[in-house]
């Protein structure tokens, strides 16, 4: 800083920009999962088009258990032709469901699990430059088997699962053995948040500005 003067608080903080306005919408494809959007809006003196992906917004879960690991899934992905390795999550495609409701579905849905207590880690926009996709990710722990019958289809047909020591997935991540972008944001999250005592945490409940405001919903 200028003057070797200290930040303020709010510094760091990303802005919503209320001062751009969306002259003409178009919808370029309908999708199976989500569509690409066209826009034409206002910005500074003149006006700029765009296209992008109109995300539904997701949830993920970072699974702690009481030996300090962390659980990974490996699922096939079409679109980087890998299987890669990630944490449990989901679009946030249901009808009036919070995102706390769907990162417990989740959960039980990718790793037959339950948890008993429930946290806000991080919220991360993947890619801003060419998609509307908010991902809000959960911090679960007390978890236990959760008594269902759900059959997995598609590429969760042939998840597997490992239970992964916190400090060796940051290992990963840092060594670039891992990729996916959720999963180093929630390592490395969670990992910063347990040196600080889990003070960084909040209620998961917690209102999902972000996701309201890139969907047009916020008030």
């Amino acid at each position: 800083m200028p003057n070797g003067e200290p930040p303020s608080e709010s510094w760091l903080r990303d802005e919503f920009a209320a001062d751009i306005s969306v002259v003409e919408s178009e919808r370029l494809v309908q999708g199976r999962v989500w569509n690409v959007q066209r826009d034409r809006f206002n910005y500074l003196d003149g006006q700029l088009v765009r296209d992008f992906v109109d995300h539904t917004g997701a949830v993920a879960v970072l699974a702690l258990n009481e030996r300090g690991e962390v659980l990974l899934i490996q699922q096939y992905r079409h679109p980087i032709a890998a299987r890669e390795w990630e944490i449990p999550a989901g679009l946030m495609d249901a009808l009036h469901e919070s995102g706390l409701e769907t990162a417990k579905r989740e959960l039980i849905e990718e790793a037959d699990l339950e948890a008993s207590e429930w946290a806000l880690l991080t919220e991360i926009y993947t890619t801003p430059g060419g998609s509307s996709e908010c991902i809000r990710v959960f911090l679960a722990r007390g978890l236990s088997a959760a008594q269902h019958d759900y059959v997995r289809e598609g590429e969760e047909a042939d998840l597997r699962l490992e239970w992964v020591a916190l400090d060796d997935a940051v290992t990963a991540v840092l060594e670039r053995r891992v990729q996916n972008s959720v999963l180093v944001a929630a390592v490395l999250a969670a990992h910063a948040a347990e040196q600080r005592g889990w003070q960084t945490l909040a209620d998961p409940d917690e209102p999902w500005t972000r996701r309201e405001w890139v969907r047009g919903e916020l008030s």
